[in-house]
């Protein structure tokens, strides 16, 4: 991990740790309902916390939604130009599709933001709340070393491909 990205994942963990400490909260409108409070639109002010935005730079931003129940977490990966914006679009797409088999997965990022996870009371009570926050620490160092791994090879393909092409040209 490098020496500029180890303050901000962990100002990211114990954000995390202050906002997990969720309990079971009913609806206040629906008997025998329980939703998370930080998507429902129309819910009371009082059941959302504070929300914080930490941000390493202005491509690289965490925004943590906290609720009595839930919390909903916002990660914008770094994109400095249209290949890695291509390659982090296809790489969160394809995660996405499989957001049932990471349970705190969203199928839908909110807008702003390359991927979102949705942590409810549900999730803390039958999960080690720890590992759960290890889980997205590793998935925020891990993500970025897989999108420059991804545009790594990309280039060196793309570079294999012209050259291919142009050698039908020498004499």
């Amino acid at each position: 991990m490098s020496q500029s990205l180890r303050p901000y994942l962990t100002a990211v963990r114990f954000s995390l740790q202050a906002a997990l400490n969720l309990s079971n909260f009913s609806s206040q409108e629906v008997e025998r309902h329980n939703r998370p409070e930080v998507e429902v639109g129309n819910t009371s002010a009082e059941l959302l916390l504070q929300p914080m935005h930490i941000a390493r730079n202005e491509h690289e931003q965490v925004l943590i939604e906290p609720s009595v129940n839930s919390v909903r977490m916002s990660i914008k990966v770094k994109q400095a130009d249209e290949i890695e914006q291509i390659l982090v679009h296809k790489f969160t797409n394809f995660l996405e599709q499989r957001a049932e088999n990471f349970y705190v997965l969203r199928r839908v990022p909110v807008p702003g933001y390359s991927i979102s996870f949705l942590i409810t009371n549900k999730h803390t009570e039958t999960m080690i709340t720890e590992k759960l926050i290890e889980f997205i620490i590793d998935f925020m160092e891990e993500v970025d070393k897989e999108i420059s791994e991804m545009k790594l090879f990309l280039n060196a393909r793309a570079r294999f491909a012209a050259e291919a092409y142009l050698e039908q040209f020498v004499y």
